[in-house]
């Protein structure tokens, strides 16, 4: 009768939310041939945790009425969570369950919405040291505890006490005389210490003047959220349309879970101190566009020099959980290919002979954010991975570039790699170095030859961009240049299918 008693009393300890932690501690087969004297220690072990605990109000999700979430990018958002409590009059402690792990406490903030001015914090403590086993044997350096042992064979349980030595990579008791590694039985706790939270916690000494019942709402700075944009890019046979489609990918490892939250992104550059975290310091921070066209699934408004974007519809952001939210689309929006052969300005000033056979040749994609084009709304900093359809029908990826933030009317370049089949062979032709000229100290007039090569059964574009230093000049060429700067030249070459075509051209550069 008094061994089901004691169950019985255990059993309602277990409601406590130390329990979980002590039943880990004595598996359920041992429970049922543990004399009452240990259920009893167990018993107190739970009930001194629970008298600590009463010493405080305690606030958890049940009390939330509602939760905004503001995401940068690079590990920082904004948290608005606010409950409805019911506080004591005057001084009285809280404790604000279900926080981030990762929250900077000293941007926490806590206000009444209800009565302003009526709650006031006078000191606040945030524990994130959470309760596991490992945890609260480090607590219990330098401090006794019981170890029990089972006799194999009788099953009867003997106790001992033992002073914990140390804890870090394994453990060191003293038990009488001696000294042990290792965990020789279970190991029974007086208590549970007031700053080893199972979930993280911030306590709040508080002054309230006004009502008992009030909305709460607890704002703060927290790392372990973060945000990205993809892009997929599927090009027409023509390579002169695309289509895009893309994500925005959430990434929570903040150790809490923000349920049906108010959802928004910040884009921009937004200055911060460094180092604002002991991880990586948030630097860029963007956030996503989305199109009007897109069922209204987010909101665009301007914030300071900045672009906030609210998803219209609460969302849950889990623990430890990656979400995917759509993010933009558009049907055939005009597109440029260009294959570029890039130049460099070292050889204008000396003589080189050959520059390079079978030279790569740039191939890049470019179009235009505008409304005219089917767009026209910020694109934030991301990846765009482009595909086009092979002759069956089949998506094959063929590039992918970086953007950074692109305002509206302001073009996109990608470049997707390097052509296969148009290459080019470079080499100079001559090079002469004058003497004083006037007011310029040197002139070099060197000529160059390059020969663009097409193995496709269609004739090919090919841009040639040479970077011209000093104050220079084209003294004569086979193709005509635009200036593309002020120190660059730009040819256009077309090249007939399976064929090749020339481009020679002589300069003068002065310095």
């Amino acid at each position: 009768m008094a061994k089901s008693k004691a169950a019985a009393f255990t059993s309602q300890t277990c409601q406590n939310s130390a329990a979980p932690f002590l039943l880990t501690r004595f598996e359920s087969k041992v429970m049922h041939r543990t004399p009452i004297a240990s259920l009893v220690l167990l018993a107190l072990a739970a009930n001194t945790y629970a008298t600590t605990m009463t010493d405080e109000q305690r606030s958890t999700l049940s009390d939330q009425q509602e939760v905004a979430v503001t995401i940068y990018n690079e590990n920082l958002a904004l948290i608005k969570d606010q409950r409805k409590l019911t506080l004591k009059r005057g001084a009285s402690s809280l404790a604000f369950r279900d926080v981030s792990a990762r929250m900077r406490p000293e941007t926490a903030l806590l206000r009444s919405v209800s009565a302003p001015g009526s709650v006031s914090v006078l000191e606040q403590n945030f524990d994130f040291d959470l309760l596991t086993p490992q945890s609260l044997l480090e607590k219990y350096v330098n401090r006794t505890v019981s170890v029990i042992r089972t006799n194999p064979a009788t099953g009867q349980d003997t106790s001992e006490q033992a002073k914990v030595l140390a804890a870090q990579g394994g453990v060191v008791l003293k038990i009488g005389e001696r000294i042990e590694t290792g965990i020789p039985g279970r190991i029974v706790y007086s208590d549970v210490p007031a700053n080893l939270r199972d979930r993280p916690t911030l306590v709040m000494s508080l002054d309230n003047t006004g009502a008992d019942q009030q909305d709460i709402e607890l704002s703060y700075l927290t790392g372990g959220l973060a945000w990205k944009a993809d892009y997929v890019v599927e090009l027409n046979a023509s390579d002169n349309k695309l289509d895009i489609s893309s994500w925005i990918t959430l990434t929570n490892t903040s150790g809490a879970t923000y349920r049906n939250a108010k959802l928004q992104l910040v884009a921009g550059d937004v200055n911060q101190v460094a180092p604002v975290m002991q991880d990586a310091a948030p630097r860029v921070l963007m956030a996503a566009a989305v199109r009007a066209k897109v069922q209204n699934e987010v909101a665009e408004e301007a914030l300071f020099e900045y672009h906030l974007y609210t998803l219209n519809r609460p969302t849950t952001i889990a623990e430890n959980q990656t979400k995917q939210v759509s993010l933009l689309s558009a049907n055939g929006v005009p597109a440029r290919k260009e294959l570029l052969l890039q130049g460099s300005d070292y050889y204008y000033q000396s003589s080189y002979g050959d520059l390079g056979q079978k030279m790569k040749v740039g191939v890049f994609v470019e179009f235009d954010n505008k409304e005219a084009a089917h767009l026209g709304m910020p694109l934030p900093k991301g990846i765009i991975r482009v595909y086009k359809k092979d002759s069956a029908g089949n998506a094959q990826f063929i590039g992918e570039d970086k953007i950074d933030h692109t305002p509206k009317n302001e073009s996109v370049r990608l470049k997707l790699g390097d052509a296969f089949d148009v290459t080019a062979d470079k080499k100079q032709t001559d090079f002469k170095k004058s003497g004083n000229s006037g007011k310029y100290n040197a002139a070099f007039e060197s000529a160059y030859e390059v020969v663009l090569k097409n193995a496709k059964k269609e004739a090919v574009m090919v841009t040639v961009k040479e970077p011209m230093p000093g104050d220079w000049q084209v003294l004569s060429e086979s193709h005509p240049h635009t200036k593309g700067s002020s120190n660059t030249a730009i040819w256009q070459i077309s090249v007939p299918a399976e064929g090749t075509a020339k481009l020679v051209y002589r300069s003068l550069v002065r310095y």
